[in-house]
C-alpha cells in the first residue's frame, strides 16, 4: 500500500513539527519526569493537538492516516509523543461505546482550545487487575432516585490520571457476570470524589504522565453513562442469559483497546525507525581499524535486519488500520498481530542499536539509550506480548487457549 497526497503532506508536515520542535525537547522532559506542557500547547497552535486533527485522521477511508501519525511523532520521541496523543485513548472510548450526542459533548472538552490546553485519560487498569480485565473492582451503583451512577474503586496505570480534565473510567455493573457486566462512564471535570494517588516514576516514557486514581464516592449523571442505560440494560439482560454480543463490543475496555492496538503498534515502529536511523549514520562514519564500522558484515547484516523487521511491522500495522477502517472482521487477530511483532521489533531494534553505537550507545549523549528504554512498555501495555499471543493462538485454533 502506497501513502497518497494527502497522506504524505500530513506525514511530512509531522515530520517536521517531530524534527523541529518535538526532538530537541525530549532529553530535557526525559530528565525533568513532567508532562510537557509547552509542546503541547504548540502542538496545539498548529492544529496537531485537536480532535479535528484526529478524527481527520481516523475516518481516513485508507486506514493509515492514523498510523502515518503516530509513527512520525514518537519518531519524534515516545514520551512527548505519548504526551500528545494520550489523550486520544480516552476519545477513542467514548466513540466506540458512546452515543452521537456523548461523542459531541466530551470529546471537545478533552483537548480543551490552544490557550487553554486541556487532556483526558482512560482509567481501566487496576492494582489486582490488569491484563484481567475481569477482575476489576471498580464499582459502579445506579442511584435510580437522583439518576446518577456512584463510582468507587483505584485505577492505577493511566495516562493522565489525576491532571485529566475529562477522565473515562471502565467500571463493573454486574461483578457476577465478570468482564460481560463492565461500563464506561464519563466523569466531568471537576467532579468531587475523584483524585490523583500516587504518581509513577517509570523506566522510560517519562515525559508521559502515568498514576493512580482514586474514586471514592464520585457521582455522575446519568448521562455520562456511555453508550446509555438502555442499551447497558439490553446488554445484561442477554450476558445473564449466556449469550455474548458477538465483535468484541460487549466488553467497554475490550472495545477501546481492539480499536487503539494497531495505532500503539505504529508508536513503536517510530521509536524503532528513530533508533535504526541513528544506527545507520553511526555506522557510516564511525571508523576503527581504518574504515567505517558499517563495512563490516556483523554491522551491515544487523542494519538489514533492523530494517526488514521495521517494513514488516509497518506493513502489519497498515494491514490491520486498513481492515478495521473497512469492517473486515480480524478473523486472524490481526490487529493483535500488528501489536505484537511492532512492539518487539522496537525492543530488539533498539537493542541493536546500542550494541552497534557500544559504549556510546550506553551513555545519554546519544538518544539511542532513552528509545531503549522507551520502547520497553510496548510489550506491556495495551495488552501484554503474551497476552496478544494468547488473543492470535485462539483465533487461528478456535480453541479456548489459556
Amino acid at each position: 500500500m502506497d501513502p497518497g497526497a494527502d497522506q504524505l503532506a500530513v506525514r511530512d508536515w509531522l515530520h517536521g513539527f517531530a524534527a523541529d520542535v518535538i526532538r530537541p525537547a525530549a532529553a530535557e522532559w526525559d530528565e525533568r519526569e513532567e508532562t510537557p506542557w509547552p509542546v503541547i500547547q504548540e502542538a496545539a497552535k498548529l492544529g496537531i493537538y485537536s480532535l479535528d486533527f484526529y478524527a481527520q485522521q481516523y475516518f481516513d477511508p485508507s486506514g493509515i492516516g492514523i498510523p502515518i501519525a503516530m509513527e512520525e511523532l514518537f519518531w519524534g520521541d515516545a514520551g512527548i509523543g505519548l504526551s500528545i496523543v494520550g489523550t486520544t485513548l480516552a476519545a477513542v472510548a467514548v466513540l466506540a461505546n458512546g452515543t452521537d450526542e456523548q461523542i459531541g459533548t466530551w470529546t471537545p472538552q478533552m483537548f480543551g482550545t490552544p490557550d487553554d490546553v486541556k487532556v483526558a485519560a482512560f482509567c481501566s487498569s487496576e492494582p489486582d487487575a490488569g491484563s484481567d480485565v475481569s477482575a476489576l473492582r471498580t464499582r459502579a451503583v445506579y442511584d435510580e432516585a437522583k439518576d446518577e451512577w456512584v463510582l468507587n474503586g483505584t485505577k492505577t496505570w493511566a495516562t493522565n490520571g489525576g491532571i485529566a480534565a475529562v477522565h473515562v473510567v471502565v467500571a463493573t455493573v454486574d461483578p457476577e457476570l465478570g468482564a460481560r457486566g463492565h461500563a464506561s462512564f464519563v466523569v466531568p471535570p471537576g467532579t468531587p470524589g475523584l483524585s490523583q494517588g500516587q504518581k509513577f516514576k517509570k523506566h522510560g516514557i517519562r515525559a508521559s504522565h502515568t498514576a493512580e486514581v482514586v474514586l471514592d464516592g464520585v457521582r455522575v449523571p446519568g448521562s455520562c453513562l456511555l453508550g446509555g442505560k438502555e442499551k447497558l440494560d439490553e446488554r445484561l439482560a442477554r450476558a445473564r442469559e449466556g449469550v455474548q454480543k458477538s465483535g468484541g463490543r460487549g466488553n467497554a475496555a475490550m472495545a477501546t483497546f481492539e480499536a487503539s492496538r494497531p495505532a500503539v503498534g505504529a508508536q513503536a515502529i517510530g521509536i524503532a525507525r528513530a533508533a535504526y536511523e541513528v544506527a545507520l549514520d553511526y555506522a557510516r562514519t564511525r571508523e576503527q581499524f581504518g574504515r567505517p564500522i558499517i563495512d563490516n558484515q556483523g554491522v551491515a547484516f544487523q542494519l538489514a535486519d533492523m530494517k526488514t523487521r521495521i517494513d514488516a511491522a509497518r506493513l502489519l500495522v497498515w494491514r490491520a488500520s486498513w481492515m478495521a477502517v473497512n469492517n473486515q472482521p480480524f478473523t486472524a487477530a490481526e490487529g493483535s498481530m500488528s501489536k505484537l511483532y511492532a512492539g518487539e521489533t522496537a525492543k530488539w531494534v533498539t537493542a541493536q542499536a546500542m550494541q552497534i553505537l557500544g559504549g556510546n550507545g550506553f551513555t545519554r549523549e546519544y538518544p539511542v539509550e532513552r528509545m531503549h528504554r522507551d520502547s520497553a512498555i510496548y510489550s506491556i501495555f495495551e495488552g501484554t506480548s503474551e497476552i496478544q499471543r494468547l488473543v492470535i493462538a485462539r483465533a487461528i485454533s478456535g480453541m479456548p487457549i489459556r
